[in-house]
C-alpha cells in the first residue's frame, strides 16, 4: 500500500551482489539508494537478474525506476532480459520515469528499437570525461544541465555500448571513447553509460575480479587503477543529475 504523499522508487537489479559490496555496503541496493535516494522516500528492490519482477498491478504505485548495470549482455536472449524489455516498454507507455545505468542504459536502447553490441574499441574501465551536448531540444529535465561544466568525469566499466539510439531518442552526452554516453527519450527515459553510483573502491575491487577471471590484461588493469589515483569522478554532479531526472526537480 502506498502512503499518501510518499515518493516510491524501485531498483531493478540486473547483477548479483559481489562479496565485497555485500561486506562493505550491504549490497548494491544500498549503494544506489545512497546515491539517488532522499529522506522520506521508499525504495524497493527487485532482483530481475533472478527473475524477480514487480507485479504489473503495482507499477502505478511507483514514481520512478532505476535499472542497474550487469555482467550480462543487454542484447542477450536470456528470459529475464526479454521480460525486462517488456517491462520497460510497459513503463514507458505509463509515462513512468526510468533511469538506466550501464547495462540499464543499453537495455533501454534495445527495448525501444535501438542497436547495442560489443564496443568497437574494447573495454572502457576507469575515469572518463563525458561531454554534455548543450544544444539539445527543450525539455524540462534538461534545462538544469546548463549550470554544469561542459564535461564531467564518471567511472566507466563496460565492454558493450549503444551503437544506434532508438527513433525519437536524443544523444545528450558523448566521450572520445563512446559515442552515446547519455540519451533521453522524452521526459521519462534517461540512459547513462557510466556509473554515477560507483565509488572508486567498488571499481578497484571489480578490476581485481576481472583480472582474476582473465577478462582483462594486467597492463590494462594497472592503467585503469592509475587513472583512478590521479583524478576524481564528479559524483556529486552525477547524483544531482540522476535525482533531478527521477524527482523532476533540481536540488543543491
Amino acid at each position: 500500500m502506498r502512503i499518501e504523499g510518499e515518493k516510491r522508487y524501485a531498483l531493478l537489479l540486473a547483477a548479483r551482489d559481489s562479496d565485497y559490496v555485500k561486506k562493505v555496503y550491504g549490497g548494491y541496493f544500498n549503494v544506489f539508494v545512497a546515491a539517488f535516494g532522499e529522506e522520506g522516500e521508499r525504495w524497493d528492490l527487485f532482483r530481475v537478474v533472478d527473475g524477480e519482477f514487480p507485479s504489473m498491478n503495482e507499477l502505478h504505485n511507483y514514481d520512478g525506476f532505476v535499472v542497474s548495470g550487469s555482467p550480462y549482455d543487454a542484447y542477450g536472449d536470456d528470459s529475464w532480459i526479454l521480460e525486462l524489455c517488456f517491462l520497460l516498454q510497459t513503463l514507458d507507455a505509463m509515462q513512468k520515469k526510468v533511469l538506466g545505468i550501464c547495462f540499464g542504459h543499453q537495455v533501454l536502447c534495445r527495448a525501444f528499437g535501438g542497436k547495442v553490441g560489443k564496443a568497437y574499441s574494447g573495454w572502457d574501465i576507469g575515469l572518463r570525461k563525458v561531454k554534455i551536448v548543450k544544444d539539445f531540444s527543450p525539455c524540462t529535465f534538461l534545462d538544469g544541465l546548463d549550470e554544469f561544466p561542459p564535461a564531467l568525469s564518471i567511472i566507466e566499466c563496460h565492454q558493450d555500448e549503444v551503437w544506434e539510439v532508438p527513433v525519437g531518442a536524443e544523444v545528450i552526452a558523448f566521450s572520445d571513447k563512446t559515442g552515446v554516453e547519455m540519451f533521453t527519450i522524452g521526459d521519462n527515459i534517461l540512459g547513462i553509460q557510466g556509473h554515477p553510483e560507483y565509488t572508486k573502491d567498488i571499481l578497484n575491487n571489480l578490476i581485481d575480479r576481472l583480472l582474476t577471471n582473465d577478462a582483462i590484461e594486467k597492463g590494462f588493469a594497472e592503467d585503469a587503477r592509475l587513472k583512478l589515483q590521479v583524478a576524481e569522478p564528479d559524483r556529486k554532479c552525477w547524483e544531482r543529475i540522476c535525482r533531478a531526472f527521477l524527482k523532476g526537480k533540481w536540488n543543491q
